[in-house]
């Protein structure tokens, strides 16, 4: 029997970088027309954090958790479960994701979002049209097909990158809603970097830019430079 570290990441990856965007492929045909769906809904979280309401956080809570919730069943259970068998906990992980936009960010209004009103602010508006504008664009890009496009909504990846930029414009500091989503960005990147996909950085990388952008917001609002 072989020791344990001498397998790579590779060792433990139950399938081809074929199969998985294969899956995405039949995932987007089964779900078809629910990306008009989910457009409109980033285009209204965009809308209801521009306009910045009363109840602009409880809104946004409630979208992004019909998000998570929709991925932990449609494409987790229903799709990735079929060739990966941790599939079901990653599941697990997005319903409580779910729960805990529910709890802090409506039941409490505890998700108050900035507009541009600052530098982190505007990394974080960024960070979300990226995830809803340009991260789809990417699949196609590197040469895959367009029917393998991956979705703000119905996708995990641009879903987890536009609820980072979210939580980053926030006016404070939410890290039990921040864990899920960048323990999500170190698993997509394992995935595609064992895959040797092109785009297997970007997942850490955002993740890695929120995690400093929330520091120095943190920095900037401390009382020593108040």
């Amino acid at each position: 029997m072989s020791e344990w570290w001498t397998y790579s990441l590779s060792d433990f990856l139950l399938f081809s970088s074929r199969t998985y965007y294969r899956l995405f492929e039949l995932y987007n045909l089964a779900i078809w027309p629910m990306h008009v769906v989910a457009l409109a809904v980033g285009l209204l979280i965009l809308w209801t954090w521009r306009r910045r309401g009363p109840e602009h956080g409880r809104l946004v809570s409630v979208l992004l958790a019909v998000s998570w919730l929709w991925i932990a069943w449609a494409y987790l259970l229903g799709h990735y479960d079929t060739i990966n068998w941790a599939a079901r906990y990653f599941a697990m992980g997005f319903a409580l994701q779910t729960l805990l936009l529910i709890l802090l960010g409506f039941a409490r209004n505890g998700l108050r979002l900035r507009w541009a009103s600052d530098a982190v602010s505007r990394i974080a508006l960024g960070i979300f049209l990226f995830a809803l504008l340009l991260q789809p664009l990417i699949g196609p890009l590197v040469g895959r097909p367009w029917a393998q496009t991956e979705i703000f909504g119905i996708a995990p990846d641009p879903t987890i990158v536009a609820t980072l930029g979210i939580l980053l414009a926030a006016d404070r500091p939410h890290w039990m809603l921040l864990v899920i989503p960048l323990l999500w960005c170190a698993i997509s990147g394992a995935t595609l970097w064992t895959m040797q996909s092109s785009d297997a950085l970007l997942m850490p990388a955002v993740a890695l830019l929120v995690i400093v952008a929330t520091g120095w917001k943190m920095r900037l609002a401390s009382p020593e430079r108040a």
